[in-house]
């Protein structure tokens, strides 16, 4: 850091990180952050493209010694490539993670993790396999990108933008569930609506497993067989119409322990970064948390969830407070509240459609068709195994946080200790 001197009679105060130079007591001049600590957070980047050589995630603030399910990503990363309507891509690829750095003998080590997906469908420097698209699609990133970028060809915007970046996500959010996995955190995720079809059924921490059993036997991962007759029905249409399907996916969560997030900060919230996280997944639109948007037109007494004490759960991470319901999807005031969270994301149609829309040429502004590219009639299941999986990432980021600690056995520790100091309130 470049040293700079003080004037005279300047005094240099610092306090929670923030340190101020004031010349008079009534006075300041200058004021600067001064990051004196870091605190503890878990975070990724992805790279690659749709037909590069690979997608990579660097992944950081994963404590060490957490044991590495690697055949658990593997079937996430399965799962993602999946599901009813999905396009050629899929036939072409077999994605595996591949384990570059941060993991030793089937363990965490505490160093940043870097982890890669090599894309079989590799011909991004190839120009007459990966041509130019002079004509945007609506919908799609094309058009704002092409414009962003200074360029009439949509082809490099695309190739990022593609929806085959979430891949790596999905690996990455799968690891943290080997982080959550440590302290009895599950997530169970899947498909409840496709066009006019919805699952008829509710999700409790009593029945989940069960409906984790129909929804892996479901192709469009919908635990209620009669919906994904008839969700797959819809599917088959849009596809003799040249035509896409988008749907509604909705996630679970169960065993978070009270207090998790925060109500300091607007971006230190659970539910900020959980609908994040949702709307960033490709052609993503919305996200609810809870009852959603039906908690503007009802009265707060039918809204909000009474509470009470049930001795018997003391020992369980909602430390024995229960709610008859759960309007507020397990989060309150950005944190956790011991009740399961509860998650609906709402994916639009693909972008691409065999019966393009109306468009121009970038080159020349005239009308035309909009460009196509190989694309599936409907990803919503894969999405939903996406949607489940940034979740994730989101939850062990913020358990990490709140647990810090540079090793499992650390955090563990904390978090122990946590529950114990919690289930105590009040007690002498």
């Amino acid at each position: 850091m470049t040293q700079c001197p003080m004037p005279k009679d300047a005094r240099l105060i610092v306090s929670s990180g923030i340190a101020a130079l004031v010349i008079a007591p009534s006075l300041v001049i200058a004021s600067l952050v001064i990051y004196t600590s870091v605190m503890a957070t878990l975070m990724y980047r992805t790279a690659g493209e749709s037909h590069g050589p690979a997608l990579i995630a660097l992944l950081e603030g994963m404590p060490h010694g957490v044991p590495v399910d690697a055949e658990l990503i593997n079937r996430e990363l399965l799962r993602r490539q999946g599901g009813y309507g999905r396009g050629g891509r899929q036939k072409i690829e077999t994605d595996i993670v591949q384990f570059l750095a941060g993991i030793r003998m089937g363990k965490t080590i505490g160093s940043p993790i870097a982890l890669m997906v090599p894309n079989k469908d590799n011909r991004l420097d190839d120009p007459a396999a990966t041509p130019p698209l002079h004509r945007p699609r609506p919908g799609h990133a094309d058009l704002a990108g092409a414009v962003k970028w200074l360029t009439t060809d949509c082809r490099e915007v695309l190739e990022r933008a593609s929806a085959r970046e979430t891949t790596v996500r999905v690996a990455a959010g799968a690891l943290a569930k080997c982080l959550l996995k440590q302290f009895g955190i599950e997530i169970f995720g899947f498909v409840r609506s496709v066009g006019d079809a919805t699952g008829k059924f509710s999700v409790t921490p009593a029945n989940w497993r069960e409906l984790l059993v129909l929804r892996d036997a479901s192709e469009v991962y919908c635990p209620d067989p009669a919906a994904d007759a008839a969700m797959k029905d819809f599917i088959n249409v849009q596809k003799q119409n040249k035509d896409t399907a988008g749907g509604i996916c909705e996630c679970h969560i169960f065993g978070c322990p009270i207090g998790i997030g925060s109500c300091l900060t607007w971006d230190g919230r659970l539910d900020s970064r959980i609908a994040a996280a949702v709307v960033g997944i490709q052609a993503f639109k919305g996200v609810e948390i809870g009852m959603g948007f039906d908690v503007a037109r009802l009265p707060g007494s039918k809204v909000h969830d009474e509470i009470g004490f049930d001795p018997a759960q003391k020992n369980t991470p909602s430390l024995g407070f229960v709610r008859k319901t759960n309007n507020a999807g397990g989060l309150e005031g950005g944190m956790t509240n011991g009740q399961p969270i509860v998650v609906k994301g709402a994916m639009k149609p693909i972008s691409t459609l065999g019966k393009p829309l109306a468009s121009v040429d970038l080159r020349t502004k005239e009308k035309s068709e909009a460009g196509w590219e190989r694309s599936d009639i409907s990803a919503i299941s894969a999405a939903s195994v996406v949607m489940e999986n940034v979740i994730a990432f989101e939850v062990a980021r913020a358990l990490v946080e709140k647990f810090a600690g540079d090793s499992l056995t650390e955090m563990r520790s904390n978090y122990e200790h946590y529950l114990k100091a919690a289930g105590n309130l009040g007690e002498s």
